[in-house]
């Protein structure tokens, strides 16, 4: 970084959703079946152990698939007008 200048990076904003669960309430009997549960909503507060566990279907998060939207913005991009 010669002469004080900094090297422009692409900033991702990252949002997470928790969608349907996927837990197999039958492999104990070989089986497969799910609750239905649609999506995951908190049984408590950020930053708490309930925060992990499905309020709807009692189901830890990680049993719920894991949908990541990332909005990719270039900070280096410019617009000229002609």
């Amino acid at each position: 970084m010669a002469n004080g200048t900094a090297a422009r990076s692409k900033e991702a904003a990252k949002v997470v959703h928790y969608r349907e669960c996927q837990r197999n309430h039958a492999a104990s009997i070989g089986g497969h079946a799910v609750d239905g549960c649609r999506e995951f909503m908190a049984s408590g507060a950020d930053g708490t152990a309930a925060a992990l566990m499905c309020a709807a279907c009692g189901c830890h998060r990680s049993f719920h698939r894991r949908e990541v939207e990332t909005d990719d913005r270039d900070c280096s991009s410019t617009t000229s007008s002609g």
